[in-house]
């Protein structure tokens, strides 16, 4: 066993983490305005004068579970109007696609424990272009494109400083920490390099008054004291240091223009204090915030290093085995990563993946948000809600959450997301499955899911309904664990069974509207894809029947019928619940025939391919015949079951049997249950063989899906011929749009009509792999429509996990498609080796386009990478 491995086994060692989000401005956590303006409310501009509420934020910031104390970096190029304590970008109401992040950093690498971490991120020498990103970026359309930090020619000369920050940790409360500056340029330039600690304020809001101080010391460190903190001093290698001190207080006398208290320095005092030798640090040098100021003058083509440790004791010699640590704890997660990458050869394919993991460890973030405190405000801090008009979440009061989670992306989605967090739990569970595991378990816990049984979807609308997709995450993550371990959690399987249990039924009882097992449930996560808002309230009766949300039902009946069957071998009491969502199933399937009038269903027959209806208020009903991938999502609801588990399960298989005697009109609906596939195995798939093949025709048609990057998320076919619909007297018209979004009907900062998104495509591939484990090579379709050759879905399903890949690999040029031919990400040697996991691709070019590391889902490609689990 490695060493990491056997880390893993003492929680202790995930006491402190990169768990600082890298933007806390902007969110909802902390907007205490009446009109609920989150983006306004705290900004970037203000942030460095205002006292958060709920977390933290910082560059490669580090804390301790509960966030107590905090370790981030901060540098200052002698140029900028600031030093940069966090990452820049813009708001939502400042980009022309929404929130965007405008800086250029990577993260390189990140054991499960965090016992060691690298990151490098790319600081300009001249001054940062702030006011330019903005007003440009409020000068162009959505019809162009963002303009970026890069695009400012910041970078043109090698004007730039490559910051590498790394951490390793000597035990679990003893934390070193390196940074090596790089400057890439023709010139010498100065830098000031300024570690920062601080606690975050928890005494203010009048709840208790306890605050921990930070002090200098006679020997140049700095004095951590807090009662619930190990760690209690800050050492430098430099000795030569400045220590600065003053307090995580909000600067109210410049944020508001009102009086604050005398002799007070605030938490924009440091900053104040190097930008403008103001007067704003503390003579007595004490505080709850401090840095250590090394200013440094790096040469042409140079590099220092500055080394720094946190450690629980004071220490005459802190520096002595730094270096022996490091390469200690570098070597050990080589060791982890041979073993978790044994069977992956491709040296550029190991790189793409342990950046993937990388990504998905330093996206950990400390979560913190009651609802119920949120709304009503503290004891010293009044909440001016306005409750007759729209206030967030007042029906979440129950909500109180205050654990480490791993978030979309620390900067542009610093929450977390419930079907986000299911895709990044099946890489996670390849390098950590207890930490996977979790996380699921987490969301099903009482202080996180209402007590209806929905679960909580993000900050900005709890109550928004994601794609029910935790099941199918749990079982993912439940077989990976097996294997890797060679035991089965059922204990996990189980606890989680049961709460997935009421969500299920709060599916059945809220998102049924007529009770026919036919599913809404608004945009479903698709954010834009419709022809019109499908959250919106239609009119006169007027209702939506979604394919995805139905789809995503019947998949779901199945996920939770093949996890009742597996507990089922060991607990004969879950046969019961695998024949109920068996049989639940087949209403669904049934309901996707005819919509439960005995008329039209979702599926047309002409098109080959299915459609949302849109059911009128007279009787009749619209097919919104728009190609688009809710009607790829039917796939999905496929399970192949082995005829030796249905001989383990004697009251199911009869139960079976009767439905299979009793009620042919269900039983048909379902693909080949009563014919056995190759190996003795039985499918249950809303596609029987003759509709798969034509749903496919049309998904592998690089006409319409199929891009040489993976499936778009909708047809190309609207790209010259665009489809338009009228509702409530307005045109709504649709084209292909393979990146940025041109509508801003979620905020514009997402776009799922054309650009290949990586959950959907994940599980695409996983459903063809699961037909052609039941049908094998008696099915083969043509790829690509087309072209006459002709590949068996196994096939299918590995081009187009290749595709996907594609994106982040190098090709034959040398060229990463998601730099979207960018010469210098691709072929310079200080960038073309980093990767950035974006939040979606470009339908034609792969180029990476929204959140640039929204490592999460799209962290699905490190299981794409690594050869799969059979089904």
């Amino acid at each position: 066993m490695t060493a990491e491995k056997e880390r893993l086994q003492d929680t202790k060692w995930k006491n402190w983490g990169p768990y600082v989000s890298n933007r806390q401005w902007g969110n909802v956590r902390e907007d205490y305005s009446p009109n609920g303006n989150a983006w306004n409310f705290t900004n970037h501009n203000n942030a460095e004068s205002y006292a958060y509420r709920w977390g933290e934020e910082g560059i490669a910031g580090i804390s301790d579970v509960k966030q107590i104390f905090c370790f981030s970096f901060s540098f200052w190029n002698k140029k900028d109007k600031m030093i940069k304590e966090r990452f820049f970008g813009l708001s939502n109401p400042q980009g022309n696609h929404g929130e965007d992040i405008k800086e250029i950093f990577y993260y390189l690498d990140n054991t499960p424990t965090h016992s060691y971490m690298k990151m490098v991120y790319k600081y300009p020498i001249n001054e940062f272009p702030y006011d330019e990103l903005v007003a440009e970026n409020g000068r162009r359309s959505k019809k162009e494109p963002e303009y970026e930090l890069f695009d400012t020619g910041i970078f043109d000369n090698d004007e730039y400083f490559d910051i590498f920050i790394e951490y390793c940790k000597a035990d679990h409360n003893d934390i070193l920490a390196r940074v090596t500056i790089c400057n890439r340029s023709q010139h010498e330039a100065p830098i000031l390099v300024a570690p920062t600690v601080w606690f975050r304020n928890n005494w203010k809001w009048g709840y208790n008054t306890y605050k921990g101080e930070i002090n200098a010391s006679e020997n140049g460190s700095i004095n951590i004291g807090h009662d619930s903190i190990s760690i209690k001093k800050f050492y430098s290698r430099n000795t030569n240091a400045q220590s600065v001190f003053c307090d995580n207080e909000t600067n109210n006398a410049k944020l508001y223009g009102t009086p604050s208290a005398e002799n007070s320095y605030f938490k924009d005092g440091i900053n104040h204090f190097i930008t403008h030798q103001a007067n704003t640090i503390n003579p007595e040098k004490k505080g709850t915030k401090a840095s250590l100021l090394i200013d440094e003058i790096i040469g042409s083509r140079e590099s220092k290093v500055f080394e720094f440790r946190l450690c629980p004791d004071e220490a005459d010699e802190p520096f002595e085995n730094f270096d022996e640590i490091f390469n200690t704890r570098q070597a050990e997660a080589e060791d982890f990563y041979k073993e978790v990458q044994n069977d992956t050869v491709n040296e550029d394919e190991r790189n793409v993946q342990r950046q993937a993991f990388a990504g998905l460890l330093w996206n950990k973030q400390f979560y913190h948000y009651n609802i119920g405190k949120w709304l009503k405000g503290d004891p010293n801090f009044e909440a001016p809600r306005n409750f007759n008009e729209y206030v967030r979440n007042t029906e979440w009061n129950h909500l109180h959450n205050k654990d480490i989670i791993s978030m979309p992306d620390k900067w542009e989605y610093p929450w977390y997301a419930t079907w986000d967090l299911a895709f990044h739990c099946v890489p996670f569970s390849i390098i950590d499955a207890e930490f996977a595991k979790g996380q699921l378990l987490l969301l099903t816990k009482e202080w996180y899911m209402h007590p209806n049984g929905q679960l909580p979807a993000y900050e900005w609308n709890m109550s928004d309904v994601n794609p029910p997709v935790h099941a199918w995450s749990c079982f993912r993550v439940f077989k990976i664990d097996e294997k890797n371990n060679g035991k089965p959690d059922l204990l996990f399987l189980e606890k989680v069974f049961q709460k997935l249990l009421l969500n299920f039924t709060w599916w059945v009882n809220r998102k049924d509207k007529n009770g026919k097992n036919i599913f809404g449930g608004g945009f479903l996560g698709l954010d834009n894809i419709g022809a019109f808002d499908r959250n919106m309230e239609l009119k006169d009766g007027q209702h939506l029947e979604q394919a995805d949300g139905t789809s995503w039902m019947a998949m779901y009946a199945l996920n939770m019928m093949r996890i009742a069957m597996e507990l089922a071998q060991y607990y004969q009491v879950y046969e019961d619940m695998a024949i109920k969502f068996f049989e639940h199933y087949l209403y669904i399937a049934e309901a996707m025939e005819n919509l439960g009038e005995g008329t039209k269903g979702l599926w047309n027959e002409e098109d080959g391919f299915f459609y949302d209806v849109l059911q009128l208020g007279n009787g009749d009903s619209v097919s919104l015949k728009l190609r688009t991938i809710v009607g790829l999502i039917p796939m999905f609801a496929v399970e192949i079951v082995d005829h030796h588990l249905l001989e383990k399960m004697p009251n199911f298989r009869s139960r079976m049997e009767w439905i299979l005697k009793n009620k042919p009109e269900l039983t048909k609906l379902v693909s080949h249950w009563d014919e056995e596939g190759q190996g003795r195995k039985h499918l249950m798939s809303i596609l029987r063989k003759n509709r798969l093949t034509k749903v496919l025709t049309r998904m592998l048609d690089e006409n319409e899906f199929l891009s040489s990057y993976g499936i778009r998320a909708m047809s190309k076919v609207y790209e010259e011929n665009p489809f338009v619909f009228s509702v409530h007297g307005k045109e709504n018209i649709v084209y292909y749009t393979p990146a940025e979004s041109d509508s801003r009907m979620f905020g514009g900062n997402s776009n799922w009509r054309g650009p290949i998104w990586f959950p959907i495509n994940f599980l695409i591939v996983e459903s063809l792999q699961r037909f052609h484990f039941y049908y094998g090579n008696s099915l083969k379709v043509e790829f690509p429509t087309g072209s006459g050759d002709k590949r068996n879905l196994d096939e299918v399903a590995q081009n187009i996990s290749k595709r996907l890949c594609s994106i982040f690999l190098k090709d034959e040029h040398g060229q990463r498609a998601f730099n979207g031919g960018n010469p210098k990400f691709n072929y310079d040697e200080h960038f073309r080796d980093y990767i950035t996991f974006f939040e979606y691709f470009h339908g034609d070019n792969g180029r990476g386009v929204g959140a640039s590391h929204q490592t999460g889902w799209t962290a699905t490609v490190a299981k794409l990478i690594k050869p799969r689990l059979t089904f």
